[in-house]
């Protein structure tokens, strides 16, 4: 064994420091790790009761640690890092594409100075922009010096805004003291695998300390290498979101092993997201025939992975360049160009004071959902349901049918209303006219949906829903979307209960490949 790899296999926890470390974490509220799963109700879904103050304090604002939080706060990622130190199969890094939304893809390179400023400008136009997240279009820890200072110059200059970057693992043992040191509080790892014989499956290749390596070596090096991060991160106290790709027949029910190998090891949070495999991306997986997963085989493992730690459901699979709110994209509005023109003003008290307005906002809400779900007290029904919502952010059902470039999941029982998911659509209105080619490819994303909740909605669709099987609800217009999910469905078993309806068990749905792009 390299001297080198023995000194970073040292620096890991003892069995008994890392479970300390996590207990800390997870204790509060019934938040802890004992029991019988072991599981930490600490995840994406947790409240600022369910959290130690430390960690909510983490988490409240961040978009993507916080499913509550993403509803109203913004984050922008900066390109900052082109090269890469490993090989996907489902990755495809393209530096001056602006029509697709994945990973990997950037309309322009920045400098660290160029990524400082547009860091202020955009902060500055939107308020509720809280977190810098450096995720490529290669790899940060591939790019250390650049990511590095990046993240100094943010410090210096918007000492406000939460650090965090995305690594696929295989530098982060070297660079966790500095991670620390400039207090990045949130990193997320890439974790696919960590059996080999799958991993060789997904990478072809990882390049380390100036060697190429292939196959199951290059996989057990990688997983051996992002498994000593996560220890070494959560032994410091830095919050770890895994992320993890489903590849049906790869490594779909090798990730059930995954959740319990990142859960073991002090992970907060685990996103599992849908392969994006279109041909047109020009990636391994996707001119190779490889398929993604439906959104039902999707929602079963995240439910059953569940049972053993807290699921990130929102996850948007975000550009190395996205601005905005999860769900929208508005990088094209803050080019280098546009940027460099721009008299940038960065008032933190004016910054300060939005947000504590979206705070009062947010209590508003869930004093509302508490209200709407005590009338549901008493009932008993196995009956659970999804519906699907148009929403513009900020929790309400604020967004036009024809509009929605995606509709938010939720599933609904006698236990409240709970954020499962999203799904990306085509524009249904284009140029004031309805598409009915698009209204297609709704209807399909939303197939497993019982209801589906707007602002507004013409008859043409209402009627083609209706005829799917779908019931188009525009009640509840600009309402909590919450607090109307849960008077709908607790209408919905009125009904059933008295045999005005009988509840019908809908079918699959497709995940749409491509994702959200920015409109100049």
């Amino acid at each position: 064994m390299d001297a080198s790899v023995q000194h970073e296999q040292a620096t890991i926890p003892d069995g008994d420091k890392l479970s300390s470390v996590m207990q800390t974490i997870a204790e509060h509220k019934g938040c802890g790790t004992s029991g019988s799963s072991g599981k930490a109700s600490c995840g994406s879904g947790a409240g600022e009761n369910d959290l130690p103050p430390d960690i909510w304090e983490k988490v409240k604002n961040h978009p993507c640690y916080s499913e509550e939080a993403h509803h109203h706060y913004a984050r922008m990622h900066v390109a900052v890092a082109p090269a890469c130190n490993i090989q996907c199969n489902y990755c495809n890094r393209k530096y001056d594409c602006a029509n697709e939304s994945r990973p990997g893809v950037v309309s322009e390179k920045l400098s660290p100075e160029q990524a400082a400023k547009k860091v202020l400008a955009v902060a500055s136009t939107i308020p509720q922009m809280t977190v810098l997240g450096i995720a490529g279009p290669g790899d940060p820890l591939a790019n250390p010096e650049k990511t590095f200072k990046t993240f100094e110059l943010i410090a210096r200059t918007a000492p406000d805004i939460k650090l965090c970057l995305s690594t696929n693992g295989l530098a982060l043992p070297d660079h966790v003291d500095t991670i620390a040191g400039f207090n990045v509080d949130h990193v997320t790892i890439t974790i696919n695998m960590v059996d080999p014989e799958v991993g060789a499956k997904i990478y072809p290749w990882v390049f380390w300390k100036h060697k190429r390596y292939t196959g199951v070596e290059a996989a057990k090096l990688l997983t051996d290498r992002q498994l000593q991060g996560l220890e070494m991160l959560t032994e410091r106290g830095i919050l770890c979101k895994v992320n993890s790709v489903m590849i049906p027949g790869v490594n779909d029910k090798h990730l059930v092993e995954v959740n319990k190998a990142v859960k073991s090891r002090g992970a907060f949070l685990h996103n599992i997201m849908p392969l994006i495999s279109s041909p047109e991306h020009g990636t391994v997986f996707g001119l190779t025939g490889q398929r993604g997963p439906t959104a039902q085989e999707l929602k079963a493992l995240q439910d059953e992975c569940e049972g053993e730690m807290n699921m990130m459901r929102h996850c948007r699979q975000c550009r190395a360049d996205a601005v905005g709110l999860l769900g929208e994209d508005r990088s094209a509005e803050f080019t280098t160009d546009k940027i460099m023109a721009m008299e940038v003003n960065y008032d933190i008290d004016s910054r300060k004071a939005y947000q504590e307005a979206v705070e009062s906002e947010r209590v508003a809400k869930v004093v509302a959902r508490q209200e709407e779900l005590a009338s549901l007290a008493g009932q008993s029904s196995d009956i659970k349901l999804l519906v699907a919502v148009a929403t513009k952010g900020s929790g309400l059902i604020n967004e036009h049918f024809g509009h929605a470039k995606e509709f938010q999941v939720y599933e609904l029982s006698t236990a409240g209303a709970k954020f499962v998911g999203h799904r990306r659509v085509d524009l249904y209105c284009q140029g004031g006219y309805g598409d009915e080619d698009s209204l297609e490819t709704v209807i399909r994303a939303i197939n497993d949906c019982h209801a589906v909740f707007v602002a507004k909605i013409g008859g043409c669709p209402k009627s083609d829903l209706q005829a799917a099987g779908i019931e188009p609800v525009d009640q509840f217009a600009h309402e909590f979307i919450e607090k109307s999910a849960i008077a709908w469905f607790k209408s919905y078993l009125d009904k059933v209960n008295s045999g005005e309806m009988q509840h019908v068990v809908r079918g699959d749905a497709e995940i749409r490949q491509g994702a959200l792009t920015s409109a100049a």
